[in-house]
């Protein structure tokens, strides 16, 4: 929620959303540190957190009187355009959900110790699966019953709210604790040796170095498995919209059933899964591209994901220490979620050219599968059992890390260059038309076609893919009154610049591009296209988030420069939304000039993105026109466009309402998007 609000401040990069991720994890991992530190010093501790619970009510309200909401920062606090963004991002969050979150962070570990001083006979570790389950209610009814209908701005209130009663309670649960211990301390004083804190003095033993080592190693891969997964099916299966939901919820479901208690593990049917779901997910990723349907490869690798992650979290509640020392187990599991994170956040864009965690980090659980059954085995196997057990993981780790190796090489040697930045994997492919052998060069971004170039001299020249003569934005340009008089072009978006094969003597086309890798592939990086530097017009690429970049000019003096604004940023799965909502759209119309025209390509295959077009085009008063190019064999890929003018006439022109779409009596059932509401899940097909 909150990363969303501050999106549009810091632009879609991946780095504002990474940024924001590691700022959660880091102050996960403190407040686990805290309560691991609280429990270590009961003199003061529950009047310490009692204080802290207090003054993050206080300070809530303090700002719930300046701000829109308590967690929703006033627009003062956006940042200048030369701050470091990294540092703006942490203030801001800091500032506005810093103690706040902390504080939520120390729940469960410090609920679990409370709940074993005073009920030292119930098993603690249960209350960490009801934990994990209100998380999974949480990411489950948050895009359904929360998001359609409430602001950020709303929702930051109702968040205040309930962060209110969690602050009661919590402080109740405080004073709960310290009146157990007291009874506990007089107990003790008496020589009766009962009570949580003497039971758990006497009997439980001090954690090795090696339970540190496995407790952070276990949770480590299934953080690991889970981004590597995530990141699999959302790039290389399919570009649909919340699936991200589904590993995640795999995941939560593990921790769910895991710490439910001992039954719901058995080391054998989880070996026998994990062996059979890696034989599965070993053929589905050998096999070609789109030759196996979009369910199947989900239900693959969502099993593959909850074995393995039934592996990891089952054998940390075997591993677990005795409950007076839950705190610190914790703490050790959160530090291994966090360096999965910064494994696949940080350090794998670096270090591998293609997607290629998740074979290493399956091959990585059937080693650490190994490494805990000879560190601790089952108690009821046999010396033969325990030989032929380990024999099968030592074959199971041979063979995953046999299998990652071949994906590792089939990925490179099936494109003409793979390369990986924080944006994602973008490859160069070639490929025939199998109506005429003709080849072509692809830029391709996980599964999605970001454009082609025909590799002949006889057709190189030649606009592909969405950006034909027949679509819509390539008909705004060569319908534009302005055609031979040279226009001003801006264009979100680079791909391979298509477009500027538009372009004529006197012409200057801007490019804005957010992924470094495909502006230098896009001027001619490796040979593989040629568009702009072959192009008539004077070409200029601008490096960075779009709107912000936008801004950036408004503020600097730039306005009303643009004949065509060309939006071309909404094909894949994880759009943009801050760059299709009325703040958005304030910014390309003072860009604009009065007889310009605004194209959006608005081509998706999950998202009906029309109506949020139509709703914004009403609000801004602004003609517009649909245009749906079924495309052809060749060429051209189906897509559709809806050009936007201030100036009926720009639209009247003959090749445009010929190919215009009747729109008559449409209505858009979409609330306006804004920086402050938008709903994804409304506009799923």
């Amino acid at each position: 929620m909150i990363a969303k609000y501050i999106l549009p401040w810091f632009g879609g990069t991946p780095a504002v959303w990474s940024t924001v991720q590691l700022f959660f994890q880091a102050l996960l991992t403190g407040g686990y540190a805290y309560a691991n530190w609280l429990i270590s010093n009961p003199r003061r501790r529950e009047g310490i957190h009692i204080i802290l619970l207090c003054l993050s009510v206080a300070a809530m309200l303090a700002l719930g009187l300046v701000w829109k909401s308590p967690i929703t920062p006033d627009i003062s606090w956006k940042p200048d355009a030369d701050s470091l963004p990294v540092w703006e991002i942490f203030k801001v969050l800091a500032v506005a959900v810093g103690l706040p979150y902390f504080l939520l962070s120390t729940n469960s570990p410090l609920m679990q110790a409370w709940s074993h001083q005073t009920y030292p006979e119930k098993t603690a570790y249960r209350l960490y699966a009801l934990s994990n389950l209100g998380s999974l209610l949480g990411l489950v009814t948050y895009p359904i019953l929360i998001e359609p209908y409430l602001t950020l701005t709303w929702q930051g209130r109702v968040w205040s709210i309930l962060y209110f009663v969690y602050a009661g309670l919590a402080a109740y649960g405080a004073i709960r604790s310290l009146r157990a211990r007291r009874v506990s301390s007089m107990d003790a004083s008496t020589g009766s040796m009962q009570g949580p804190e003497m039971t758990s003095r006497v009997s439980s033993p001090r954690p090795l170095v090696r339970d540190y080592a496995l407790w952070i190693a276990l949770a480590m891969t299934a953080s690991v498995l889970l981004l590597a997964t995530t990141s699999h099916i959302t790039q290389e299966v399919a570009v649909i919209p919340f699936l991200w939901v589904l590993p995640l919820t795999m995941y939560l479901f593990s921790f769910i059933f895991a710490f439910s208690g001992e039954r719901w593990y058995s080391r054998n049917f989880y070996l026998g899964l994990l062996f059979f779901s890696m034989l599965l997910y070993s053929w589905a990723l050998g096999r070609p591209d789109g030759s196996l349907n979009v369910p199947v490869q989900l239900g693959i690798f969502s099993l593959a994901l909850f074995a393995a992650c039934m592996v990891c979290h089952g054998e940390l509640y075997r591993l677990r220490p005795h409950a007076d020392r839950l705190t610190k187990f914790y703490l050790m599991v959160s530090i291994g979620g966090a360096l999965g994170g910064i494994i696949i956040t940080f350090a794998a864009p670096v270090v591998f050219m293609g997607y290629w965690e998740l074979p290493l980090g399956f091959a990585l659980c059937w080693l650490l599968f190994l490494l805990v059954t000879i560190v601790r085995p089952s108690a009821r196997r046999s010396r033969l059992g325990f030989v032929i057990t380990n024999a099968v993981l030592l074959s199971a780790v041979v063979l995953s890390s046999i299998r990652a190796y071949q994906y590792i090489l089939g990925d490179l040697n099936g494109s003409l260059i793979s390369s990986r930045n924080f944006y994602g994997v973008v490859r160069v492919k070639t490929a025939g038309i199998p109506e005429d052998g003709t080849k072509r060069n692809l830029l391709v971004h996980g599964i999605t076609v970001h454009g082609f170039q025909f590799t002949t001299a006889d057709k190189g020249d030649l606009p592909t893919a969405y950006y034909t003569g027949t679509g819509g934005g390539g008909l705004a340009i060569l319908n534009h009154p302005d055609r031979s008089n040279g226009m001003h072009v801006g264009v979100l978006g680079l791909g391979i610049g298509t477009l500027s094969a538009f372009g004529l003597p006197g012409d200057v086309y801007r490019f804005y591009e957010i992924n470094p890798t495909v502006i230098n592939l896009a001027l001619g990086e490796g040979g593989y296209f040629s568009y702009l530097t072959d192009s008539q017009a004077e070409i200029e690429v601008i490096s960075g988030d779009a709107r912000l970049s936008l801004e950036q000019e408004l503020a600097s003096g730039g306005s009303q420069e643009y004949d065509i604004l060309i939006l071309d940023v909404f094909s894949s799965d994880s759009i943009p939304v801050h760059l299709l909502d009325k703040e958005a759209f304030e910014v390309y119309l003072e860009r604009l000039q009065p007889d310009g025209i605004l194209a959006l390509h608005l081509t998706n295959q999950y998202l009906d993105l029309v109506p949020v077009a139509w709703t914004l085009a009403d609000h801004f008063n602004l003609n517009r026109i649909l245009i749906r190019d079924p495309g052809d064999k060749i060429a051209g890929f189906p897509s559709i466009w809806m050009l936007m003018a201030r100036d009926p006439s720009l639209l009247a022109d003959p090749d445009l309402q010929t190919r215009a779409e009747p729109m008559d009596g449409y209505v858009s059932n979409i609330r306006l998007w804004t920086d402050d509401y938008n709903n994804l899940f409304q506009i799923l097909k």
